[in-house]
């Protein structure tokens, strides 16, 4: 690494945990290509209960906030998290909307099915919702034992009371949440909260896998397959990969369980106590089911190494020979545009590097130059703008989304502006219909629907361009659709807009009017009523 460098600069901090902070947010900013890059960069869904609400309801985020709710998870993959979601729902008669319930309103269907009390109604006590609301943690929470002995008083109380019916449901009830704790893969009680990490090194490729165990019970998994640099030891990888993960949003648990101990192990602590807001441990066992837990990932994420999975390297090199380029990329761009019938056209630029897309360097622009349906004139306007955005920054290769014309148009644009460039990218224009690439200097289609990695990820780039275009596009042509045609007309502003809307209704009841109404409104004389009536006309 240091052979490429040419400057350093350094930042003082007040003291470890800060610079931990710092560490971590410049790697997740620049994603540095000689530290360990996470591709995998979604966040994980939570249950979140609004405890704080004075009507709580149980919700899925991606994001958790400081805001006094107890949030149960990460669920990977999703589906075990919507299999407990719907269970909650079925069995608790705890709210599902977020509406502000200040006033009295109609129950909804929810009510209806049996699955909401309806707080809304104003006929439910808030101690009666306050014990529905607490059941729901006890369940989430994993304190199941408690959560059944507290309905079993219930059902007996309900009896004594010879409320037969009432004590029926909460006998369903307690038989529903003894089958889902049959039904639930409980690994180790005595674990409580704990993410399992399993490491597995090759020569130049490191697996890793997450088990996250929650309440004794697995919740879900996840895998990971990195570069690391031989240069780094064990522990290294093993810190930057954990000081990566956990600063995302992924809330770190009371335990973290690794095959050995990370670099500077009592620093990545306190970093990781301060994400989570309580005393956070890393450990590694010796014996017992902890041991046997760690080694199970250990396996896991060897058979994720040896996964026949093309690296990046491999999937950039193929593209290489694929293309016919000089050089493996380790960027890529891509262009579009979008328009209906050459109206409300835009253009986006996409960017893909170090096995991620970059959104913070995506640009988007609405065409100004070119009128009616012209594609080659739009993607000419749309290079010579992006050049001029990124400031002559462009990726080692730039992909159009179209075919051999569009490819031309972009080849000279790129030409005429090669002394602004820091560096001449490829080019390569990929059709639909079928999928296929051409390149400069050759009238050779290149063939993508062989579905190798090379092709696959061509073509997501590809798409990703085309999504970014067409959702601006309709933003834009949305905007268009709600802006009144009065307001482009000099001399008729907010009021006179609203005199005129007020006597007629609409712009074709305008446009049908006489100079005489129009001059005879408030605000209005013959000489604006004559002007108004010509730019509605040539509109």
């Amino acid at each position: 690494m240091m052979k490429h460098v040419a400057d350093f600069s350094y930042v003082v901090t007040a003291n470890e945990l800060e610079a931990y902070v710092l560490e971590a947010n410049l790697i997740k900013q620049h994603r540095p290509r000689f530290n360990i890059v996470l591709r995998d960069d979604k966040n994980y869904p939570y249950l979140k209960l609004t405890v704080r609400d004075e009507w709580p309801y149980i919700d899925v985020v991606r994001k958790i906030k400081d805001d006094g709710a107890l949030y149960f998870g990460p669920y990977v993959p999703a589906g075990a998290m919507r299999d407990i979601l719907d269970f909650v729902r079925r069995n608790f008669q705890i709210r599902h909307c977020r509406f502000s319930l200040e006033k009295a309103m109609k129950p909804c269907i929810q009510f209806q099915m049996g699955r909401c009390c309806a707080p809304c109604t104003g006929r439910v006590r808030r101690e009666e919702y306050a014990r529905v609301v607490e059941e729901v943690r006890l369940f989430l929470k994993g304190a199941k034992r408690d959560l059944l002995r507290a309905l079993e008083e219930k059902m007996t109380g309900l009896s004594e009371e010879m409320r037969y019916e009432e004590a029926a449901k909460v006998r369903d009830k307690i038989r529903a949440i003894e089958r889902a704790m049959e039904s639930q893969k409980i690994v180790a009680p005595e674990l409580r909260d704990s993410d399992v990490i399993g490491f597995y090194r090759g020569e130049r490729v490191a697996a890793f896998t997450v088990f996250f165990v929650r309440h004794g019970a697995m919740v879900g998994s996840a895998d990971f397959r990195v570069h690391v640099s031989p240069a780094f030891t064990d522990g290294e990888a093993l810190r930057m990969f954990m000081q990566q993960f956990y600063s995302r949003d992924v809330v770190p648990p009371a335990e973290v369980l690794a095959p050995l101990v990370p670099e500077d192990v009592r620093g990545l602590e306190r970093w990781l106590s301060g994400r989570a807001g309580r005393n956070v441990i890393i450990a590694r066992p010796q014996k017992g089911k902890k041991r046997e837990l760690v080694e199970m990932a250990g396996e896991n994420a060897f058979f994720v190494h040896v996964r026949t999975v093309p690296s990046p390297e491999e999937v950039l090199n193929e593209v290489r020979h694929r293309l016919r380029l000089t050089r493996s990329p380790r960027s890529i761009g891509a262009l579009d545009i979008s328009n209906i019938a050459g109206s409300e056209a835009v253009g986006a630029f996409v960017r893909w590097e170090d096995g991620a897309f970059t959104r913070d360097r995506y640009r988007r622009v609405r065409i100004r130059t070119v009128k009616g349906i012209d594609d080659y004139a739009m993607m000419r306007e749309v290079t010579e703008r992006m050049i001029a955005h990124l400031g002559g920054n462009l990726p080692d290769v730039l992909v159009i989304d179209g075919g051999a014309g569009h490819l031309d148009v972009v080849e000279k644009v790129i030409a005429a502006h090669r002394s602004a460039l820091e560096s001449i990218p490829d080019l390569v224009a990929i059709a639909k219909g079928p999928d296929r690439a051409f390149v400069p200097g050759s009238n050779e289609a290149i063939d993508l629907e062989d579905r190798s990695a090379s092709s696959l990820l061509l073509k997501s780039i590809r798409d990703e361009a085309h999504r970014a275009a067409v959702g601006y596009h309709r933003k834009v042509r949305g905007k268009a659709l709600l802006t009144s045609r009065l307001e482009g007309i000099k001399g008729i502003g907010k009021r006179r807009r609203l005199e005129l809307l007020r006597a007629f209704g609409s712009i074709g009841e305008i446009k049908n009017a006489t100079i005489e109404a129009i001059a005879g409104l408030k605000g209005f004389n013959r000489r604006l009523a004559e002007h108004l009536m010509k730019e509605l006309e040539s509109g």
